[in-house]
């Protein structure tokens, strides 16, 4: 089984929404564990993938090549319905912060917590509100009337964001060990880095400036993102 890890690099203020809010406080939350900690679905990263490999597949000029590389993007990300023997190759996990600092933190919330059920009056000292909102901050907006060029009734919204230069990490699993003799094999790690390297938006109001990141895929000694060898491999003829 082959493994490797993507990082996303927050470069923008980014909401990895959860489709609902908080009542009295925001109307968009992020995706957050019980901790407090931010973090993207590995289902949510493997579709973001998976949509921009298929943007660049139908870019190319020659049938041929477009019919060669979505096979492979078929193979390594799955297709609508599919079986056991057609299911994708690869399996994302969740996105989340470095976990020596998720681990660390935790075990401190954890403590506090003990301590709060062993003694009704004890005051945490850190909770996971505390670290929710030491990683994120609230944003608001409003829709200006384009009559009068004032704010329009009701249209004042607020959505929480995470707060950019974070840094995110995701393992990604092969179900087989890649063959570096193989040719598909190597056409969906070519596929994979310059799919990585084409997701540059990711979450809510992405369109609207929010979500810039940049995306870098690593194994277990380099970052393959920087090895023209798989950039230049996608697109070639078969």
């Amino acid at each position: 089984m082959s493994k490797y890890t993507i990082k996303i690099t927050l470069l923008s203020d980014t909401t990895f929404g959860r489709g609902d809010g908080v009542a009295g406080l925001v109307d968009q939350e992020v995706e957050h564990d019980r901790y407090g900690f931010p973090y993207l679905r590995g289902r949510t990263l493997k579709g973001l993938l998976s949509e921009e490999c298929d943007n660049l597949v139908a870019v190319l000029s020659d049938e041929n090549q477009r019919q060669h590389w979505q096979k492979i993007s078929n193979e390594l990300f799955g297709v609508p319905g599919s079986t056991l023997g057609t299911q994708g190759k690869i399996h994302l996990g969740d996105a989340c912060l470095p976990s020596d600092l998720r681990t660390e933190i935790a075990a401190q919330i954890d403590s506090e917590e003990k301590k709060k059920q062993n003694d009704k009056k004890y005051k945490p000292k850190l909770t996971s509100t505390d670290i929710l909102e030491s990683l994120t901050t609230i944003r608001r907006q409003t829709a200006i009337d384009t009559e009068t060029g004032i704010s329009a009734d009701h249209s004042l919204r607020s959505a929480r964001v995470i707060l950019r230069e974070l840094i995110f990490e995701s393992n990604i699993l092969f179900e087989t060990e890649l063959d570096e003799n193989s040719d598909d094999d190597q056409d969906m790690l070519a596929l994979l880095t310059v799919g990585t390297l084409a997701l540059r938006r990711i979450g809510s109001g992405r369109n609207r400036g929010k979500g810039h990141v940049k995306c870098s895929l690593y194994d277990s000694a380099q970052e393959i993102t920087k090895n023209m060898n798989y950039i230049q491999r996608f697109g070639r003829n078969k």
